[in-house]
C-alpha cells in the first residue's frame, strides 16, 4: 500500500515538472511593483473600467483580483464592442471560469485583430492565475483598440524576471518590459495638463489657501443644509455615507430624492457605496462632470474626491 502511494506521488510530481518545461514565465520584479509610473497606469486602467461599467454598477478595485474570473472582461466586451458572448453570468468554479475566460478572450483577440499568437502577451492561464503583467498588456491593448483617445501614462516600463524551466534546470534573466510607449501621450495630453482639475491644483498650494477654500465650500454647504435642519462639521466624514450629499443635491436642484431609492441610515459599506453611486449618477444627469471620482473614493473619505464633488456644486450655484 505504501509503495502504491509513493508511486502515485512520484507520478504527480513528474507531471507538474513537465507542465512547466520549455515554458517561459515572466514575473514583475518586486521592486518594480512600487514604481509610481506603474501605479498611475494601474489607477488609470481601473478608472477606465469603472467609468465604462458604471451604468452596470460594477466596481473594480484590483486588476489582479477582479478580472481573473471573466465577469468584468465579459461586460467590458459587451459595452465596448457590443458583443454578448453566450456564457454564464457568474462562473463560480475554476473550470467554469476558465471556460468563460477562453470564450471571452477568443472573441476579444479577434476584435483586437490579434489572431497571430506570437503577438499576444496574455492567455487564459495567465489571466486566471491573476498575472498582473498579462492583465495590463490585455487592458492596454483594449484601450488602444476601443478607446484610442484615452490618455494612459506614456513610457511605462517594468523590470521582469524571465524564467524558463528545462530538463537541464531553470534559467532566469532580467529584462525590461514595455507596457506603454509614446503613442499613449496623445496630442490632448498637454492640453489636459494645462487644464488640470482646479481642486488638484488647489491641493498643491499652501495649507492656508487650501483651508480658505474648504471653509468657503463648507459655509456654502451649511447655508443650504440649515434649511433641512442639518449642519456639516467634518466635510470628509459626513459625506462618506452619501446621505448628506444626496440631500444637498436635492436641496440645491429643487427636487426630492425618494427615500426608497437610497439608504437613509446606511449600516454597511455596500449601502454607502450605493448612496454615493446614486449621487454621482444624479450629478452626471444634471450635466455636472466630476473628473476621476469613484464612489469608493468618497466612501473612503478621500479629501480630493469629496472636494471635487462639492466644488462642482459650489461653482454651479455660486458662479465662482
Amino acid at each position: 500500500m505504501e509503495a502504491d502511494i509513493f508511486e502515485y506521488h512520484k507520478e504527480e510530481d513528474t507531471v507538474d515538472i513537465k507542465s512547466f518545461q520549455e515554458e517561459k514565465q515572466k514575473l514583475i520584479q518586486p521592486t518594480a511593483l512600487k514604481d509610481p509610473k506603474l501605479a498611475k497606469l494601474k489607477e488609470a486602467l481601473v478608472n477606465w473600467i469603472n467609468s465604462t461599467l458604471k451604468p452596470e454598477h460594477i466596481v473594480v478595485q484590483s486588476l489582479e483580483e477582479d478580472l481573473y474570473d471573466g465577469l468584468v472582461l465579459h461586460h467590458m466586451l459587451s459595452r465596448l464592442a457590443g458583443v454578448d458572448v453566450p456564457v454564464e453570468e457568474m462562473a463560480l468554479t475554476s473550470p467554469a471560469q476558465i471556460r468563460k475566460l477562453g470564450l471571452v478572450l477568443e472573441e476579444l483577440d479577434q476584435r483586437l485583430g490579434l489572431q497571430d499568437d506570437s503577438r499576444i502577451k496574455w492567455n487564459v492561464k495567465l489571466i486566471h492565475n491573476k498575472d498582473l503583467l498579462a492583465t495590463i498588456h490585455l487592458l492596454v491593448a483594449m484601450v488602444r483598440s476601443f478607446q484610442p483617445d484615452l490618455d494612459l501614462p506614456p513610457n511605462v516600463n517594468v523590470e521582469v524576471i524571465v524564467m524558463e524551466v528545462s530538463k537541464s534546470g531553470i534559467k532566469s534573466d532580467v529584462q525590461t518590459e514595455v507596457l506603454t510607449d509614446e503613442r499613449e501621450a496623445g496630442p490632448e495630453s498637454l492640453m489636459k495638463s494645462e487644464k488640470e482639475d482646479p481642486i488638484e491644483k488647489l491641493l498643491k498650494l499652501e495649507a492656508h489657501k487650501v483651508n480658505t477654500v474648504k471653509k468657503a465650500i463648507l459655509y456654502f454647504v451649511n447655508q443650504n443644509m440649515q434649511k433641512l435642519g442639518l449642519q456639516v462639521a467634518d466635510m470628509d466624514k459626513q459625506f462618506a455615507d452619501g446621505v448628506i450629499l444626496l440631500l444637498l443635491i436635492g436641496q440645491l436642484e429643487g427636487f426630492f430624492v425618494p427615500l426608497c431609492d437610497f439608504n437613509l441610515t446606511p449600516v454597511n459599506h455596500s449601502e454607502m457605496v450605493h448612496n454615493v453611486t446614486l449621487a454621482l449618477d444624479l450629478l452626471d444627469t444634471l450635466g455636472l462632470k466630476v473628473s476621476s471620482v469613484d464612489p469608493q473614493d468618497i466612501v473612503s473619505q478621500d479629501v480630493t474626491a469629496t472636494l471635487k464633488v462639492l466644488y462642482a456644486l459650489f461653482k454651479k450655484h455660486t458662479g465662482k
